[in-house]
């Protein structure tokens, strides 16, 4: 549902229960190219980087200010595949199905396949660039920002404190949020994000005119989940079985939440994308997110 921005304000405070009821969904139970909506912090030749955001309420007509989906890259003597998975949309996937077959045969080899075939997870919000000391031109605009679940738990502890005496933050506020200090370390060929932290509540812009205006800027998330956009079951199975070079499998099995590993260190690091189109390799395919 719709709404005007002084109701966005008038309900800046009851705004938290709404999210850490989605959280609380989330913990219970990509596109090729460059697209230039989204910004990726940058770091130095070391790895290392600083950044400050500030997480952005949903987008006007939209009710969540992120969205979950999952992904699947990996490479088979066919090529890579490098595709959205269908469970994003809570719907059956070919990946995960084969995955199932593998995990239940029950030998090592199998298992180790399944868990390099597993689908990642990330999510995209909009985020105001704060600032940007690598790249000072990305500072103020709208942009769309992919992070995976080491962040989004960083949120999710910000609304959710662990003691009592902590008082809940929602971060995705424009009067009572907190701006995102990003530190990001190298950490064995990997992006670490341990040492960033929300800073003190405040509001973003002392005018609520700009705040107006950049709430306008924002973009819509619905996208990036929109059915249309992901491609079916059939032409999901066909990639996968040019992949592997198999025939379609027949088992099913019940699905199995497999655990996640380390995948293999490379350099430099880079964060993660959504499913690429084409068999092309990873040219455009960053290394998936380990946070």
């Amino acid at each position: 549902m719709s709404q005007s921005f002084a109701e966005l304000k008038r309900s800046s405070q009851s705004s938290l229960d709404a999210l850490l009821k989605e959280t609380n969904k989330l913990t219970s139970n990509e596109q090729r190219g460059k697209d230039e909506r989204f910004w990726q912090p940058s770091v130095d030749a070391s790895g290392n980087g600083y950044a400050v955001i500030r997480f952005l309420p949903a987008a006007k007509g939209e009710d969540i200010p992120w969205v979950r989906i999952f992904n699947h890259g990996f490479q088979g003597p066919g090529g890579w595949y490098i595709e959205n998975s269908l469970t994003t949309l809570g719907k059956d996937d070919p990946v995960t199905k084969h995955n199932n077959m593998l995990w239940n045969r029950g030998d090592d080899a199998g298992k180790d396949q399944a868990r390099k075939q597993k689908r990642r997870l990330l999510y995209i919000s909009n985020v105001y660039i704060v600032k940007d000391p690598a790249i000072p031109v990305n500072e103020g605009p709208v942009k769309l920002y992919r992070y995976g679940k080491k962040i989004f738990d960083m949120i999710n502890d910000a609304m959710n404190p662990e003691y009592e005496d902590d008082t809940p933050v929602n971060p995705f506020d424009f009067w009572e949020g907190a701006n995102f200090r990003m530190s990001i370390r190298n950490y064995q060929g990997y992006r670490n994000y341990d040492k960033s932290q929300f800073a003190k509540p405040s509001k973003l812009d002392e005018d609520d005119s700009k705040i107006e205006q950049i709430w306008a800027s924002q973009y819509s998330l619905n996208e990036f989940i929109d059915p249309s956009n992901f491609k079916t079951y059939q032409e999901l199975e066909a990639k996968l079985n040019k992949v592997l070079m198999t025939t379609s499998d027949a088992t099913t099995a019940e699905d199995v939440e497999l655990q996640p590993e380390p995948s293999p260190s490379v350099a430099p690091v880079k964060e993660t994308v959504a499913a690429a189109q084409t068999d092309d390799g990873m040219d455009d395919f960053r290394k998936m997110l380990d946070d």
